[in-house]
């Protein structure tokens, strides 16, 4: 009779100036090593080349524990993703190195993976979970308002976790499309690796003990980015044509604020409505190169532009003949609502020109 094959684990714990906290996760890791005898166990410390002590506390310790030092594209979620894609055994694991996360919980990831979840999430949300008192009520609304903003893309109570576990094959199916910016990689996996069994199990989160927060400002902006590039991902057209659309109306403020300058210097009217006409155009073009289809900036910029204001005029011609046709069809109807109904036509051929063709996804 053969044996069984043994439980394999690797726990990649991103990195930066956590040299105090080292220790003392190590020490609680190597508890768990001694209950679980007949699991192998390696931890991969990712470090983003901190130049604390780090590099030579870890190369002190055992040869279960790996160091990675990281000197290029610097960040916690590209640190995560070269520790999974470093790591050896068949259940990965990411946690941080601050001690907010409980190593104990470790078993019951696994547990609930062996039963059929591919994903595992400790969460600070669900019943049973707890935080301690100083974790502070901004730091709650904070974690809160980022998992309301990522419910479209997915309903886990607590999305924002860094704890978590999952099989490798489902790392492996998701890895080439990983585009992770911040600090979110859990969310990132979620989305980017199809996630579908994913299962919470409550945790007390600690607060850090050692070292300083890495949370900012900045770190908040870059989480609004790596949101727009997850919805991006998941409601491609969707996504797009609503960035189009708010462009657009970006665009009408433009052109009213230039025409409002322009008259007040006197400048004739004609030529005021032209120029602010040009001018919220050009500034329709930037934006929507630079956001709506960002993907396609590397083509050539004049070559874009031309057909740019190609496409807003046919689509101000359709626009024209669809307010028309609707007045022929429904001759009761105020001309306002026409309009609307030729503003939405054209904007919706403008944005299938400008998808499809002018900055066309290479």
């Amino acid at each position: 009779m053969s044996n069984p094959t043994p439980t394999s684990i690797s726990i990649i714990v991103p990195t930066y100036k956590e040299v105090e906290n080292i220790p003392k996760l190590v020490e609680r890791l190597e508890q768990l090593k001694t209950q679980y005898p007949d699991w192998v166990i390696e931890l991969l410390v990712i470090d983003d080349d901190s130049s604390d002590g780090t590099e030579l506390l870890v190369e002190l310790k055992q040869p279960w524990i790996r160091l990675i030092v990281r000197t290029e594209n610097r960040g916690l979620s590209q640190a995560v993703v070269e520790g999974l894609k470093q790591a050896k055994h068949e259940f990965l694991v990411v946690m941080d190195a601050d001690l907010s996360h409980p190593p104990e919980k470790i078993p019951e990831m696994v547990q609930h993976l062996k039963k059929g979840a591919d994903f595992v999430l400790g969460s600070r949300y669900v019943q049973g979970a707890s935080t301690d008192v100083d974790w502070g009520m901004f730091r709650w609304l904070n974690s809160k308002v980022a998992t309301l903003l990522a419910w479209p893309l997915t309903r886990v109570k607590d999305s924002m976790s860094g704890f978590f576990a999952l099989h490798r094959t489902t790392f492996e199916q998701g890895k080439y499309a990983l585009n992770p910016i911040g600090y979110k990689i859990g969310l990132e996996l979620l989305v980017k690796c199809d996630c579908q069994n994913v299962h919470e199990i409550p945790i007390h989160f600690a607060d850090r003990q050692y070292g300083e927060s890495k949370l900012s400002f900045k770190e908040q902006l870059r989480y609004i980015q790596h949101l727009r590039r997850l919805f991006i991902y998941r409601y491609s057209l969707g996504t797009q044509m609503a960035q189009f659309a708010v462009v657009g109306t970006s665009g009408v403020f433009v052109n009213l604020f230039v025409l409002t300058i322009l008259i007040w210097f006197n400048v004739i009217v004609e030529l005021a409505v032209a120029l602010a006409i040009g001018v919220s155009m050009v500034s329709n073009f930037v934006l929507n190169r630079r956001f709506t289809f960002s993907s396609a900036r590397d083509d050539s910029i004049i070559k874009q532009f031309l057909g740019f204001v190609g496409a807003s005029a046919i689509g101000a011609v359709v626009n024209y003949a669809i307010t028309l046709y609707t007045l022929t069809l429904i001759p009761t109807l105020i001309p306002q609502l026409a309009a609307l109904v030729g503003i939405l036509g054209g904007m919706f051929f403008n944005f299938a020109i400008n998808r499809f063709f002018v900055f066309k996804d290479k």
